[in-house]
C-alpha cells in the first residue's frame, strides 16, 4: 500500500491519540536535526568500528528457519564493506533492543511494534524495508480463530481467550488492542482474557493445532507458513483484517562509525534479490526489494496507535 493509503489508517485510532503525543528519545540521545532518530555523535572517540557487524532479523518464527535465508545478503553486505558480518540468532524483541542499547548489535530488522522503542531506547536508525516490485509495502493484522471454534465474529471472543504475541509486536498486540478498544469496545481483562505465545509462529500453530481459541497475527508471516506447508489455509479462520501496516524495519545503531554506515546502506540498495534466499523466502509475502524509508513518515501510524494506546517508552 502506498504512503497515502497507509496513513488513513483507522480514524478512531487517530481520535483515540492524544493531541499532544510526542515522540521522544530517551537521555542518551540527541535529535538536533528533528527527524525523530539518534544523531551519529559528534565525538569520534564514541564510534563503532567493529571488525565482524553483528546482524539480527526480528524473532517473527524461529530464528533458525532465516539464519540460511539471510546468509547471502550478509555475505554481500561483508563484499560492500570489507568486514566479516555474523547472524545473531535473537529469541525475543526485548533480547533484541538490549544487545543494540549495548553495543553489540550492529545492523537489525527491528519488527514493526518495536521499531519505536528501538528508536527511542536503544539508539537504532532505521533507513529501509522491503517492498513489492511495484513499491507498494506492507502487511494487515488478522485475527484468526479456526473452523469449528464457535467464534462467528470478532464480539464472540467476549469471555474467552484471545493470545497475542509480544507487548512490543504491533500487529501481535498493540495494534488488535487500539482497534478491539476502538471499535468493538473490548479491552483486555474485562471483556477477554489476554495469554502471549511469544512469537507469530507460536500463535498461528496454537490455533491451527486449537491451543487457542484466537490470537492477532501478521498476515506476512500467515502467508510464509502457509507456503512453507507448515500450516494449511483450512486450518484457519480471519475474523478480522485490519489496514496495511508498514513492516520491519532495517537500519543501523546510531553510534556506528558513520563511514560504516553509508556502506551497510549500500549494502541493502544494492543486493541483487534474484535468484537470492531471501528472494525465495520473502516472495511469499510479496517483497522483492528493499526501498527508502525514515522512521518520521513512514511510522507516524504506529506512532499514533502506541498513543492510542497510552505507551510510554521506559529507556532507564
Amino acid at each position: 500500500m502506498k504512503l497515502t493509503a497507509l496513513l488513513t489508517t483507522v480514524a478512531a485510532l487517530a481520535l483515540a491519540a492524544p493531541a499532544h503525543a510526542e515522540f521522544k528519545l530517551g537521555d542518551r540521545y540527541t535529535d538536533n536535526d528533528g527527524d525523530l532518530i539518534a544523531d551519529i555523535p559528534e565525538d569520534e572517540s564514541k564510534w563503532l568500528d567493529p571488525d565482524t557487524i553483528i546482524f539480527a532479523y526480528t524473532p517473527v518464527e524461529d530464528p533458525a528457519v532465516y539464519a540460511e535465508v539471510w546468509q547471502g545478503f550478509l555475505d554481500h553486505m561483508a563484499e560492500v564493506t570489507g568486514k566479516k558480518v555474523q547472524f545473531f540468532p535473537v529469541q525475543s524483541n526485548a533480547a533484541q533492543i538490549e544487545a543494540m542499547r549495548a553495543g553489540r548489535l550492529h545492523v537489525a530488522g527491528f519488527n514493526t511494534g518495536s521499531n519505536p522503542l528501538a528508536v527511542a531506547c536503544a539508539g537504532f536508525r532505521p533507513f529501509t524495508m522491503m517492498a513489492a516490485a511495484d513499491g507498494s509495502f506492507g502487511y494487515e493484522m488478522e485475527i484468526l480463530t479456526y473452523p469449528g471454534s464457535g467464534i462467528e465474529s470478532v464480539e464472540d471472543i467476549k469471555g474467552k481467550e484471545l493470545a497475542f504475541t509480544s507487548e512490543t509486536s504491533n500487529s501481535g498486540f498493540k495494534a488488535p488492542s487500539a482497534i478491539l478498544k476502538a471499535e468493538f469496545g473490548m479491552e483486555a481483562g474485562r471483556d477477554f482474557e489476554a495469554v502471549f505465545s511469544g512469537k507469530h509462529d507460536n500463535s498461528i500453530l496454537g490455533v491451527a493445532n486449537k491451543d487457542y481459541m484466537a490470537a492477532s497475527i501478521a498476515n506476512s508471516v500467515k502467508a510464509r507458513m502457509i507456503d512453507r506447508e507448515v500450516v494449511t489455509e483450512d486450518q484457519l479462520e480471519v475474523l478480522y483484517k485490519s489496514q496495511t501496516f508498514p513492516t520491519t524495519g532495517y537500519g543501523v545503531v546510531h553510534n556506528l562509525h558513520p563511514d560504516l554506515q553509508d556502506k551497510v546502506k549500500e549494502a541493502f540498495a544494492t543486493f541483487e534479490w534474484e535468484g537470492s534466499k531471501l528472494e525465495e523466502e520473502f516472495k511469499k509475502s510479496g517483497e522483492a526489494q528493499f526501498i527508502p524509508i525514515t522512521f518520521k513518515e513512514h511510522w507516524s501510524v504506529i506512532r499514533t496507535i502506541d498513543a492510542a494506546n497510552d505507551v510510554e517508552y521506559n529507556c532507564n
